[in-house]
């Protein structure tokens, strides 16, 4: 069993599978940089994309919300308004008709004071935060910084 000179010119230790085996190799710091400058850009496309992409949604929701809100409270004015004229119709029966319709306004006041407070409570800038957005960037920028979510 002697070593046969391999007729290539190099060591006969070399077998046919390991030409397809090469090391592998480290990228190097440059080639990291340009990598890196390449994929910042893009990222910052993406996030871009996806803000505009849920304000949209979010405008979306909101310009439908509000339409329902417009349309449901001009049918409901129209029927409120007949019931605050029954209501001052029977009180009338009980006081005099100015006071009864001076009651019955200022009772209708202080509820849609109420409504309207807490309708502005459900329209806070909150909600219409980009939410995944913001978490989308928090988790590249501690991704960039080397930390795990």
């Amino acid at each position: 069993m002697s070593a046969q000179p391999n007729p290539t010119g190099t060591s006969g230790t070399h077998t046919a599978g390991a030409s397809t085996d090469a090391p592998h190799i480290e990228p190097s710091v440059g080639t990291l940089l340009k990598q890196l400058m390449r994929e910042v850009p893009a990222l910052l496309t993406n996030e871009i994309a996806l803000a505009k992409s849920e304000m949209r949604e979010n405008m979306q929701q909101t310009k439908a919300g509000m339409a329902s809100v417009a349309t449901g409270g001009a049918v409901l004015m129209g029927g409120f308004v007949m019931l605050l004229l029954a209501g001052v119709y029977a009180l009338s029966n009980v006081v005099a008709p100015w006071l009864a319709a001076l009651i019955v306004g200022a009772v209708a006041t202080l509820i849609g004071f109420a409504m309207v407070q807490a309708g502005k409570k459900k329209l806070q800038s909150e909600s219409l935060r980009p939410d995944r957005t913001i978490d989308s960037l928090r988790r590249d920028k501690d991704t960039i910084r080397g930390r795990t979510p």
